[in-house]
C-alpha cells in the first residue's frame, strides 16, 4: 500500500490531521504508529455516536498500527469539561470501574483484543507526587487556559470554573507523554486537550505527535449530536429490531454520512451506491445494507437479517405487530395521560407535539383532537412508525 493510499484511510471521514506533513514523515519511517485514545468511562452504555472514533481505531488496526485504548480511570475521577457551561461532577472510583468493565465488553465488538493494549491513567497518575502534580501544572499558564472555547465562554458568563478542571486537560497531555505517542484520535471537541499532548511532548523535548479528529455524529433529526439526553441516539446495545428501525427513520441525505462514519464499506462502494441511487435505485435499499452491516456488527447477520424481515413486514406491508405492550386505563383518560403511561411518549407535553404533528395514531387514524377521552374498548395506539401499544378503556 502506497502513503498515498494509507493517508486516504487515515483522511476519511476526519474532521482534521494536524499537522499532516508530520503524519506523511511518520509514515515514511514505515513503523507501526502508537495510536493512543482515550476515553472516560462516564456512562456505561454507548450510541453510534461514540464509535465513529472506534470505527477509526479499527481501520488503523487493521493497516498494522498499535492502538492503545486508554480508560481514564484517572482522569473520569476530575470530570472532563469538554463543551460543558457548568463544572462536571467527577465519577467515585467505583462508578469509574464498573463503567470501564462496560465499555471494554462494548468496544471490542468492533476492535480486534488480542491487537489492542489497554491502559489505565491512574498507573502514573495515581504514583505522581504532589510536587510532580505542581510542576506539570506549572506547563502552561492560565491565558492558556482560557483559549479554550467553553472556558472562555463561562468565564465571560462570570460561570464558575474550578481550579480542578485545568488539570483535565494537562493530565490528558502527560498520557501521551507517557505513552510516548506518535497520534492520537479524539472528536472534534478535544481539539485543544489533544493539541496540550503535544505542547507536553515538545516542552520534555520528545517528537509530538499528530492529532487527529473525527466529526460528532448528529443524530437521527440530522441537526443536532447523536445524544441521549435528546433521544436521537441509537444505542449499540439496543435490540436488532430498534436498531433497524432508527436507521430506516434516517434521511436520505444523512444516509451518506451514516456511510462515511460508520461503515467499513470502501468508499470506492460508497460512491458506486451513490451512483446507483442517481440512477434510479431506492435509497431505501441502501439503508437496508448500512443497517444490516451495523446490527450485524453489534449483534449477528442472522439478527440483521430477521430485523430488516420484520421491518418490511410491519411498515412496508402497513402491518401492526403481532406483539406488544397491553395497557388498562379507567373510563376518562385523556388522550395524553394514555400515551405517556403506556409508555409512547415520555411526557404529556411530547404527547401533545406528536398529535400536533400527526404522528400519533389510534387503530391508524391520527388522533387529531388533543383533548380526547377515548371510550370503553380496546385499541392500538402507536406513536412514530416503531412505537405500538394495546389500549382497553374499562
Amino acid at each position: 500500500m502506497t502513503i498515498q493510499d494509507t493517508l486516504a484511510i487515515f483522511e476519511r471521514g476526519a474532521d482534521e490531521i494536524l499537522p499532516l506533513e508530520e503524519l506523511k514523515k511518520k509514515l515514511q519511517k514505515n513503523k507501526p504508529l502508537r495510536i493512543k485514545v482515550g476515553f472516560d468511562p462516564t456512562a456505561p452504555d454507548l450510541h453510534l455516536g461514540h464509535t465513529v472514533v472506534i470505527n477509526k481505531m479499527k481501520q488503523l488496526q487493521d493497516l498494522g498500527h498499535e492502538i492503545i485504548f486508554l480508560i481514564g480511570d484517572f482522569t473520569g475521577m476530575i470530570g472532563d469539561p469538554s463543551g460543558k457551561n457548568v463544572t462536571r461532577k467527577p465519577l467515585t472510583k467505583d462508578e469509574v470501574l464498573e463503567n470501564s468493565k462496560s465499555y471494554q465488553e462494548q468496544v471490542f465488538k468492533i476492535l480486534d483484543k488480542d491487537k489492542t493494549r489497554i491502559v489505565f491513567n491512574s498507573e502514573w497518575m495515581g504514583k505522581m507526587s504532589s510536587s510532580e502534580m505542581v510542576s506539570l501544572a506549572s506547563k502552561q499558564t492560565v491565558a492558556r487556559m482560557l483559549e479554550r472555547d467553553d472556558f472562555s465562554k463561562r468565564y465571560k458568563s462570570e460561570q464558575a470554573i474550578s481550579i480542578h478542571e485545568f488539570l483535565y486537560p494537562l493530565v490528558q497531555g502527560y498520557d501521551s507523554l507517557a505513552l510516548q505517542a506518535d497520534m492520537e484520535l479524539g472528536g472534534t471537541d478535544q481539539k485543544f486537550n489533544l493539541l496540550m499532548g503535544r505542547d507536553l511532548q515538545k516542552q520534555a523535548g520528545k517528537e509530538p505527535q499528530v492529532i487527529l479528529t473525527m466529526p460528532l455524529l448528529e443524530g437521527l433529526d440530522g441537526v443536532q449530536k447523536m445524544s441521549k439526553s435528546l433521544d436521537n441516539y441509537i444505542g449499540i446495545d439496543e435490540t436488532p429490531d430498534d436498531m433497524f428501525g432508527k436507521l430506516m427513520s434516517i434521511s436520505d441525505e444523512l444516509m451518506w454520512r451514516y456511510l462515511e462514519l460508520l461503515s467499513f464499506e470502501s468508499l470506492e462502494t460508497i460512491e458506486s451506491w451513490k451512483k446507483e441511487v442517481e440512477d434510479g435505485e431506492n435509497p431505501r435499499n441502501i439503508k437496508f445494507r448500512l443497517a444490516e452491516e451495523i446490527i450485524t456488527r453489534f449483534h449477528s447477520n442472522e439478527l440483521a437479517k430477521q430485523a430488516q424481515q420484520n421491518f418490511i413486514d410491519r411498515f412496508a406491508k402497513n402491518q401492526t405487530p403481532d406483539k406488544m405492550d397491553e395497557f388498562t386505563f379507567q373510563n376518562g383518560t385523556k388522550i395524553a395521560n394514555l400515551l405517556k403511561d403506556s409508555n409512547l411518549v415520555s411526557s404529556t407535553s411530547e404527547a401533545f407535539r406528536m398529535i400536533k404533528q400527526g404522528a400519533a395514531k389510534m387503530d391508524g387514524e391520527k388522533i387529531t383532537n388533543k383533548d380526547l377521552e377515548p371510550t370503553a374498548g380496546t385499541s392500538v395506539y402507536q406513536v412514530g412508525k416503531r412505537k405500538f401499544a394495546r389500549v382497553t378503556i374499562s
